[in-house]
C-alpha cells in the first residue's frame, strides 16, 4: 500500500509534466516576479506530489569532474540569463515554497527557460543547456527555430490570456492541440452530427449516450475531489481555458477514450471493416487525447491514468445495458417526463458539489444535450422518422468513396452545422435575458450574471437541448427537403 501511495504521488508530481514538455519542445518564459508569485499562491493547497531535491543537494552527489562541468556550464548560463534580461537574480541553492507539493529549485523559480521541465541540479541537463547554440526570441533565450506562442484561448473563468511560452517542434504543437481538441465544444458539435447524418442514427444516439454518462461522473468527481492543477512553473500553461477547473480526473482523457472504444463497439458487426485497423485507430485516437493533456500543463500524469480507467470501467457498466435504456427511451410512453426529471435532477445535484465554475455549466451543457438527443428520437420512433435497419438488413458494407459522394458529405455537415450554430445562437440570445428577468438577475454583466445557479442551469439546458433535438429531428427533416437524405 505504501508502494502505490508513494508511485501516486510521484504520477502526480508536476515536474513529470514538465520533463514532458521538455522533450516534446516546450519552454516556458517564467519571470523572477511571475515565478515567485505563483509558487505563493500554489503553496496553500499541497496536492501531495513527491518532493525532489534542490541543486546545492544534488551538487554533493556529483562527481568532481561532473561538478566542474556544472559549474562552467552554469557560468555559461548566468552571463546568457543576464544578457537577455529574464532574470535579476541567480541563486546556485536554496528553495522556492513548495508548489503542489514540489520543492522547486530557486533556478527553476528565477526564470531559467532550461529549468522548465528539467531539474535544476542535473550537471547533465545544464551542460547540455549550456553548449547547444541558442538564438534570442522576443528577449528569452530558445534554441534556433523556436518561436514565441500565447494560449489559443483566454481562461473561461477569469479571461487571463496566459503566459507566452517557446515552441521548437512545431509538429508536435499542432498535432497535441489537435488531440486536445478531440475533447472541446467544437470537435462535439461537429463529430456527433456528423455519425448522425452521414453514418448511423442508432449508432449516434447510443454513442452519445455514453458519452453523457462519461462527462456527467467525470465532472461530478472532479468537484468532490478538488484537486488542482499541475503547479506552474514548472509546468508550462500551453492552455490555460480551463485552467480555473479542477483536475482529477481528466475527462479529457475519459471522453478520448470512451468515445473511440464505444464507436468500435457498437459497429464491430454491425458495419463491414477491417476489426484490426478499427482497434488501432481507437487506441491512437485516445493516446493522443490523453498525452495532449500532459503536453498542455493542463493535467497530471495520474489524472490522465485515471480519467482513462475511470472511462474503461463506466464502458464495462454501460455498454451491456445500452439496449434496455435506449429502448426505454424510445418506446415507454413516460419517457419524455422521465427523461427531462432525470437530467434536469442531475443538474441540480452537480450545481451543490462545489461554488461556480465552468465546469458546471459545462455539467448542464452536457445534460441537456443529452436530454435533447433523447427526446428527438422518441419523437422520431412514433412518427415513424428516421426507423432503425432490421437484423436482415446488416451488415452494412462502406460505400466506395466518389467526388458525388463527398460532395454530399460535406454539404449535410456544412449545412447541419449552420444550422446548429444559429440555434444556439438564437437560443441564447432569448434564454438568458428570460431567465434572468425570471430570477431577477441583473443583466448589466452576463458573465457575472451566469454565475448565478437558476440562471446557469436552465440557460445552458434549454440552449443545448434545443440543439441535441435538431440533430436528430429538424434537421435530418431539413435535408429531406433539400434531397439530401
Amino acid at each position: 500500500m505504501e508502494k502505490m501511495k508513494e508511485l501516486c504521488h510521484c504520477l502526480q508530481d508536476p515536474h513529470l509534466v514538465a520533463r514532458f514538455q521538455n522533450i516534446c519542445g516546450v519552454r516556458g518564459t517564467f519571470t523572477t516576479t511571475s515565478s515567485s508569485k505563483v509558487a505563493d499562491r500554489a503553496h496553500s493547497h499541497n496536492n501531495g506530489a513527491c518532493h525532489h531535491r534542490v541543486a546545492g543537494e544534488n551538487l554533493s552527489n556529483v562527481g568532481a569532474g561532473e561538478g566542474e562541468k556544472m559549474q562552467t556550464a552554469s557560468a555559461k548560463l548566468r552571463r546568457r540569463i543576464a544578457d537577455s534580461n529574464v532574470a535579476n537574480n541567480f541563486k546556485d541553492e536554496g528553495e522556492t515554497p513548495s508548489q503542489n507539493g514540489t520543492a522547486v529549485s530557486a533556478a527553476t523559480a528565477g526564470g531559467e527557460r532550461v529549468g522548465v521541465g528539467v531539474r535544476s541540479g542535473s550537471a547533465q541537463d545544464l551542460s547540455r543547456a549550456a553548449n547547444c547554440e541558442e538564438s534570442q526570441v522576443g528577449g528569452v533565450l530558445g534554441p534556433p527555430g523556436s518561436s514565441k506562442v500565447k494560449p489559443l484561448r483566454k481562461n473561461s473563468l477569469t479571461g487571463d490570456g496566459g503566459q507566452e511560452f517557446l515552441i521548437d517542434n512545431r509538429f508536435l504543437y499542432y498535432l497535441f492541440t489537435f488531440g486536445t481538441e478531440l475533447g472541446n465544444e467544437t470537435f462535439y458539435i461537429t463529430f456527433f452530427p456528423f455519425i448522425t447524418w452521414n453514418v448511423e442514427a442508432f449508432v449516434s444516439r447510443r454513442l452519445i449516450m455514453v458519452w453523457v454518462w462519461v462527462m456527467y461522473l467525470g465532472q461530478c468527481t472532479k468537484d468532490v475531489l478538488g484537486w488542482s492543477r499541475p503547479a506552474s512553473p514548472p509546468v508550462v500553461k500551453v492552455e490555460v481555458f480551463y485552467n480555473s477547473e479542477y483536475s482529477m480526473p481528466s475527462t479529457h482523457a475519459m471522453s478520448g477514450t470512451a468515445i473511440p472504444f464505444a464507436l468500435y463497439f457498437m459497429t464491430y458487426g454491425r458495419w463491414e471493416y477491417p476489426s484490426t485497423l478499427g482497434f488501432i485507430l481507437a487506441l491512437c485516437w485516445c493516446l493522443l487525447v490523453c498525452s495532449s493533456r500532459i503536453y498542455m500543463g493542463m493535467h497530471s500524469v495520474l489524472d490522465v491514468i485515471a480519467g482513462f480507467l475511470y472511462s474503461i470501467l463506466i464502458l464495462c457498466f454501460f455498454l451491456p445495458i445500452l439496449d434496455l435504456i435506449d429502448g426505454f427511451n424510445l418506446t415507454c410512453r413516460y419517457a419524455p417526463i422521465i427523461i427531462i426529471s432525470l437530467h434536469l435532477g442531475l443538474g441540480l445535484f452537480s450545481f451543490t458539489l462545489d461554488t461556480w465554475s465552468t465546469s458546471r455549466g459545462d455539467t448542464a451543457q452536457i445534460l441537456g444535450t443529452g436530454a435533447g438527443i433523447a427526446l428527438a428520437s422518441h419523437v422520431n420512433y412514433h412518427l415513424g422518422l428516421m426507423p432503425d435497419l432490421t437484423p436482415d438488413q446488416l451488415p452494412l458494407s462502406m460505400p466506395a468513396l466518389s467526388p458525388s459522394l463527398v460532395a454530399v458529405v460535406m454539404l449535410r455537415l456544412v449545412v447541419g452545422v449552420l444550422v446548429l450554430l444559429a440555434t444556439r445562437a438564437l437560443m441564447k440570445a432569448i434564454t438568458i435575458p428570460l431567465v434572468c428577468r425570471a430570477f431577477r438577475v441583473p443583466t448589466d454583466d452576463l458573465r457575472k450574471a451566469r454565475q448565478h445557479m437558476e440562471v446557469e442551469l436552465p440557460y445552458r439546458f434549454i440552449v443545448y437541448g434545443t440543439v441535441g433535438f435538431n440533430v436528430i429531428f429538424l434537421v435530418p427533416l431539413l435535408f429531406s427537403y433539400m434531397q439530401l437524405s
